[in-house]
Parts: structure tokens; sequence; C-alpha cells
């Protein structure tokens, strides 16, 4: 269980949770809802233990499992399989059983191999008290119904892909058997059939749950509570109902605030008209000076209330000029140690053409986009800058932005070219204002910081668009100004996605499917393969 009990949430001046009081208990599924930046991942983080509170207290007990939206591992080199074993400490007690086992069979002497029996035996009592074979045999469900075969269970972290590495935690955090389980957007990465098992799987579990997810149809199969985390407001609605219920009575709640919005609006301009009428007369001067100040106030919230319902307005640049075919790739391979990701890979980027990469996951979509931007190395073959290449590239794990520099100085990076008050414009049309700016960006929530990724593209004149996942992470209205900016975009795209919307707004020439390299004229048959891959 978890109780908090008068938490604050705060990034430096910045209050994003007033004082609230709540609990996650036994049988709880609370879907965490509110607009990109209204602090949902920083709160969770600090429920967690992971993150500080501004004020308050917030009380653990049993075991907590948190996913966040950027998966750590701490050893790379750990296989994947031993990593979600150790999730109940099986993953030592299999290799003391191993090691056991051998010393058993290489024992010299009687008491040597009676020695190396008895290590085994407490090793299987240990075993048997972490649920034994049954308990290897549970995580291995949960593998297969996260799209994680054998193949890549039996490698290191270190030769997995983005998306892999997320599963593996995910699969790691489920099989833990966590009595709360607090997860940040847990589908990303899974393909149709893995969100459809787990939403059977949430909807069951024993234990709490508080998840954040964009992915409506996770929240309607799962939750029976919705906390909504109000940005402007900064305080948290609770609503002790299931999705379908929460939206009817969340609509309810709106139109009664546009209504009391509408009534402090009049109010406000009464009390303005009353205190210029007594500002004329100095013996007035006093009580005209408190009713402006009234109204003043009035308006404000008023203003932060209309503010709510503001979205980043996103549109990627003009192309800058270039040639026919402004990038070119060749004999493309990659391996990551004796694994072989993709081989044989050719491509040929017309001016303003249009390619949907698609791909299992692990088929290497990711490392090629790397390729293309130049961040990684291919093993065999090249890529050969046509006329006039302006790159830009949005990176799924947002590597592209540096998390040590603030939100304004990754945007000057990005674009040197203009002047300060020019880029505080940009970022301010992708809601970051005042104090916003200054802020370093590894505090960005995901939905931030894809805003950020997303502006410092605007502003980058790229002819070719290199777009990782770029909806990942966004609430619906965002997430349909994205779609736009693809839909209207002039130049050259290389699109990856589990996304039909995405695709559907690219509307693709060509499709390139990995790891074998085929390409092919775009066509509906293929729409199927986007949510599978």
């Amino acid at each position: 269980m978890i109780v908090a009990r008068e938490l604050t949430v705060a990034v430096g001046a910045r209050t994003l949770l007033e004082p609230t009081s709540f609990q996650i208990a036994s049988g709880d599924r609370i879907g965490l809802v509110g607009r990109n930046g209204a602090g949902k991942t920083t709160l969770t983080k600090i429920l967690a233990g992971e993150g500080q509170a501004a004020g308050g207290q917030v009380t653990r007990t049993g075991l907590i499992g948190y996913l966040p939206q950027d998966a750590r591992v701490g050893d790379l080199t750990q296989l994947a399989r031993d990593r979600i074993l150790s999730a109940r400490g099986l993953d030592s007690i299999l290799k003391r059983l191993d090691t056991y086992t051998q010393a058993i069979a290489d024992a010299a002497t009687d008491d040597e191999q009676e020695d190396a029996l008895r290590r085994y035996a407490r090793a299987e009592a240990e075993l048997d008290a972490a649920g034994g074979y049954a308990a290897e045999s549970e995580a291995a469900r949960i593998c297969a119904n996260l799209g994680l075969p054998d193949r890549v269970l039996t490698q290191e972290i270190a030769t997995l892909s983005g998306g892999q590495r997320r599963r593996v935690e995910l699969a790691r955090i489920l099989f833990s058997g966590a009595d709360v389980l607090l997860l940040d957007e847990p589908t990303n990465h899974l393909d149709h059939d893995s969100i459809v098992w787990l939403r059977g799987y949430l909807a069951t579990y024993p234990g709490g749950i508080m998840v954040i997810s964009h992915d409506t149809g996770l929240l309607d199969a799962v939750v029976n509570k919705v906390f909504h985390l109000d940005a402007m407001r900064s305080e948290m609605d609770l609503y002790n109902l299931d999705w379908k219920k929460y939206l009817v009575q969340r609509e309810t709640d709106e139109k009664r605030r546009k209504r009391e919005r509408a009534n402090a609006e009049k109010k406000a301009g009464r009390l303005l008209e009353q205190a210029a009428k007594l500002g004329a007369k100095a013996t007035k001067a006093t009580a005209a000076q408190n009713m402006a100040k009234r109204a003043e106030k009035m308006l404000a919230a008023t203003e932060g209330e209309r503010a709510a319902d503001r979205v980043a307005k996103i549109r990627f640049p003009g192309p800058a000029p270039c040639g026919r075919v402004p990038l070119t790739a060749s004999e493309l391979s990659k391996n990551y140690g004796s694994l072989e990701v993709f081989t044989g890979v050719d491509l040929a980027i017309d001016r303003g053409a249009n390619v949907v990469v698609l791909g299992f996951n692990g088929a290497g979509k990711t490392t090629l986009l790397r390729i293309l931007a130049g961040i990684e190395t291919p093993d065999t073959g090249e890529v050969v800058p046509g006329h006039g290449l302006k790159l830009g590239y949005y990176a799924q794990e947002h590597e592209t932005i540096d998390g040590a520099r603030s939100v304004l100085d990754n945007m000057v990076s990005a674009s040197p070219n203009l002047d300060d008050t020019q880029v505080r414009k940009i970022l301010g049309s992708f809601l970051f204002t005042g104090d916003d700016v200054d802020k370093p960006a590894r505090v960005l929530s995901g939905g931030e910081k894809t805003r950020l990724a997303l502006a410092m593209l605007v502003v980058s004149a790229a002819n070719v668009l290199l777009l990782d996942e770029p909806t990942n992470n966004l609430d619906p209205a965002s997430r349909r100004e994205v779609l736009e900016a693809i839909r209207t975009y002039a130049g050259a795209t290389i699109l990856v996605t589990h996304d039909p919307g995405a695709v559907e707004a690219l509307q693709p020439d060509r499709v390139l499917l990995l790891p074998d390299g085929d390409e092919d004229l775009w066509s509906a048959d293929y729409a199927d393969l986007i949510t599978l891959a």
C-alpha cells in the first residue's frame, strides 16, 4: 500500500500539486491522467521513492514495482532472462544450483561431494520458497505474452533494442508480484496482441495499480478509479469511478467550471468599471485600488483556466533546398556481437518522398535511423548525403536532448541563427514559458521532452526528417497536432511508428521491411503490420 498525506509536488519554484492526500490500496486500479507537463511522471517518481516531495509524507508498505518512462537497466552485460528472474531473486539461486551441480560432478572426495550436496539442498529450498520452477514458468508465460522470445531472453541487455529493453523491464515488474504497481506508459513499444494481453492481466491484478497511459483502451479495460491532475489549478480531482463514468462526470465538471469562469469574468468586469468611476474621486482612491486588485485576481484565475486548453502549435519547417535525391544508403548491415540485426539494406530517398519502416521489435528500425542520422556506424555499407541534405532527427528515447542543459540552451544549440527573443517565442508556442525555459531538460516529463524535441526540429529547416515514434507519450490533443504536422510537411520523411494514425497522416509512398531490407510501394495490405511490428 502507498499512503500520501498532504503531499506537495513542485519542480523548482513551480508548484505542480497543492497538498493532497490519497492512497493506493489492494484492488485499486487507478488511472492517473492530465495534460502533458501536469506532473504525472514527477508524482509517480515520488510515490516510487525515486523523487523528493516538496512537502507532506509518503508511506509505503510491501513491495513497490515501478516502470518509469525511461526504463533504466543497471548491468548491460546481464542476460535478459536473468534480469527478469532477478525480481524474485531467482537468477542468483539458479546460478548457484548450476554451480553446485557442477561441484557435485567434479568432487574429488566424498567430503567434497557431501558439502556440494548440502549447498545444493539449501539452494533448492530457497528456490522452493521463491516459487520453484513454477515461478520460472510463470516468468516465461509473461515474456511470451509481451513478445519476448527465447532468442531475446538469452541475449545481453546491451544487445537489445530500446523497445526490447522496455519490455524486459515491464516483464520484470509484472513478475515481481509487487503489492503496488506504478506504471508510466506501459504500452509503449508493445504490439497489438501484447497490449490486449496486458489489459487482461492488469484488470485482474490482485494488488494496487496506478497507471499513466494515453491508451484509452487500457484505461477503459483496467481502471476503477481516476485521478485527474489539473495543471492550471495544481490540484488533483479524485474520481471513484471507472473510465467511462469518469469521462461523463469530467465533462459535467468542466461545463460547471466554464460557467463559473464566465460569471467570474462578468464580476471582474463590473468591479473594474466601478473602480474606474471611484478612481476619479480622491476620497475613494483606496476603495478603487482594492476593487481593481480583486478584479485582477479574478481575471488571473480565469486566464489560468483558459491556458489549460492550450496545445503546442506544431508545424515542421519548410524544407531547405536540396537535390533530387538528398539521402542514399547502400548495403547497410549491423551486428551486435554474434547477433545480426539486419543486412544488405539499400535506400534512396527522393526529395519530398515519404517512407515508413516496418518490422517486429528488435528488427533494427531504430538502429537504421540512428545510422542514417550519423549517430551509429554500420558494420558494412555507407550512407551518402546528397546535395543540400539537412537532416532532422527525432529520437524515441530523446537522445538529441542534453539533460544537463536547460530547455532554452537545448533550443539555442539547435538554432544558432536565431536570437534569444525568437527562440523564446518558439518555445512559447510549444508551451514552455516563464521559468519553464530555465529548467534542466532531465526533469521534463516524457510529453515535455517530446515537445522540446519537436521544437528543436521546427527550427532545423530540415529537408529530410527521421521520425522514431513521434506520437509516444502525447496526450490526444498534442498527438493531433503532431499528426497534422506530419501531414503538411513538404520535405522527405522516414517514419518508424506503431501508431496507425501517424502512417495515415504520412501517406507513405514506400515501405521498407526490416530485417530483410525489402522495399515496396505502399499499399493498404501493409496496414496490419503497423500495430504488429
